[in-house]
């Protein structure tokens, strides 16, 4: 089930919002958690068990690892849980990955291959994976207590606003808000998040679903078919796509969640406004960086160490970073394309990029862009021969035709992924997200919000392009 789609809008979610505002405050969780299972559910029935089965074993783990007297048995336990997580994530997502490349070794030296069964992929596996590990990290270096109930810790897990693409929630930061959530469920909180969850739906389904759908196009064209601005077309329609999308899913996922009085943290601000890769990477997927920082990089000995370790480490982490994304060379590539140029400006770029001032955002958009192929089509041979007919001039043909209705939105796009750029945006942007609202702008918002819903479901209905994007992450 995916928030931009009949079902949830004009079922699930007025459904259990109706019952949810029905329950006495002591029993909503319950109410919260029920909803939760039933929407991951609906879309991998049996996937649910393993999810369910694993929060149970990960649970106790870490109540035992918490009494623990001993640092042997504390950190058996640690190693325990982390096995188990890691070895769940390594089992669905990598291990085919590692035996086809065995595989084709193998095949080189002339050597019978390995046998596999093929296995699906849990919807959501990274995103739940990564907050059960940041539960038991917290608890094992004492940064809160864990959960004394197991309903409360299986809410935490598979919240359902969160629960299939983040953001992804640190414990700590999240912990009290299990029992005290219901004290931020005010009218203007409700009146917000259905603000929030209404623009996020508008820019998945008026913006990213358009440019995406001719980002799919342009991608699926033979290589002799596509000439060199359709490439470079392509590669800016899903520079908008993966944003619009992640970021309106984000949008919605923040919305379902405050009004229900919790509070997520923010997921992206304005990336493609970055002054540099390393600006890039505070303002996208924020939760996700946030993530690799504390449990990552620095255990890794973060800044803390010699100038070539540091270096070393902010690649490691990034090489990592576009592994957990999927399994396949073109994010790793992706990762340690990114984690390269970061080095770069630690180097030497860092300072020309300061010097060139709001000039740098161009800079840092050509080389996302261009990172996002190798992120679009995941394997290196067609991203690298996609690369070649954008920069070896290839003349124009007729393969593909922009319309009228790709053609505006493509400008709506770049508008809006650029509208915070001079401080009249930001300032603007700021007071439709964060600033206190008045009766005229309640009434001003809830007119617009209608109206995006009604456009949104109008498109929804008409088209059956609809992904989202993160949902195989």
């Amino acid at each position: 089930m995916v928030f931009s789609s009949i079902i949830f809008l004009y079922y699930f979610l007025p459904v259990f919002l109706l019952v949810y505002f029905a329950t006495p405050k002591k029993f909503k969780n319950i109410v919260i958690l029920i909803g939760s299972v039933f929407f991951y559910a609906w879309g991998a029935p049996l996937f649910i068990f393993l999810l369910l089965g694993t929060t149970v074993l990960d649970f106790h783990l870490v109540k035992f690892m918490d009494q623990g007297q001993t640092a042997v048995r504390r950190k058996t336990l640690l190693a325990a849980s982390l096995t188990l997580n890691l070895g769940m994530l390594a089992y669905f997502k990598y291990a085919g990955f590692f035996v086809d490349n065995l595989n084709s070794m193998l095949g080189h030296l002339g050597m019978r291959n390995i046998g596999w069964t093929r296995v699906a992929l849990p919807i959501g596996i990274s995103f739940f994976t990564f907050e059960s590990l940041t539960y038991v990290v917290d608890v094992y270096r004492r940064e809160h207590k864990p959960l004394k109930n197991f309903w409360d810790y299986q809410m935490y897990i598979i919240l359902f606003p969160k629960l299939i693409a983040g953001p992804i929630i640190r414990y700590h930061d999240f912990a009290d808000q299990i029992y005290g959530h219901t004290e931020n469920e005010t009218s203007e909180n409700r009146l917000r998040g259905l603000y929030r969850f209404f623009l996020g739906l508008g820019k998945k389904v008026m913006i990213a679903n358009v440019v995406g759908a001719a980002a799919d196009k342009i991608f699926s064209l033979p290589a002799g078919e596509l000439s060199t601005s359709t490439a470079w077309l392509g590669a800016v329609s899903y520079t908008f796509q993966i944003y619009f999308d992640f970021s309106g899913y984000s949008d919605m996922a923040i919305g379902l969640a405050q009004i229900m009085g919790f509070r997520i943290p923010e997921n992206f601000a304005n990336p493609y406004t970055a002054l540099s890769i390393t600006d890039f990477w505070r303002k996208w997927h924020i939760s996700l960086g946030n993530w690799m920082r504390e449990y990552l990089y620095i255990p890794l000995g973060g800044n803390r160490v010699t100038t070539l370790r540091l270096y070393f480490n902010l690649w490691i982490v990034f090489l990592l970073s576009g592994l957990w994304h999927g399994a396949a060379w073109g994010f790793i590539v992706w990762g340690a394309y990114h984690g390269l140029f970061l080095v770069m400006e630690r180097l030497f770029v860092g300072r020309a990029l300061t010097r060139a001032g709001t000039v740098s955002v161009v800079y840092t958009f050509l080389i996302v862009t261009i990172g996002w192929v190798f992120f679009r089509l995941e394997h290196l041979r067609p991203a690298l021969v996609f690369l070649k007919t954008m920069f070896c001039w290839r003349p124009e043909n007729c393969a593909w035709i922009p319309d009228y209705e790709f053609k505006f939105t493509f400008v709506l796009a770049a508008f809006f992924s650029f509208f915070a750029l001079p401080a009249i945006g930001r300032s603007f942007q700021d007071k439709v997200f964060f600033g206190a609202y008045s009766k005229s702008a309640h009434f001003m918002m809830t007119i617009l919000c209608l109206l995006l819903m009604v456009l949104a479901t109008c498109r929804i209905v008409v088209s059956d392009f609809n992904p989202f994007i993160y949902y195989r992450f």
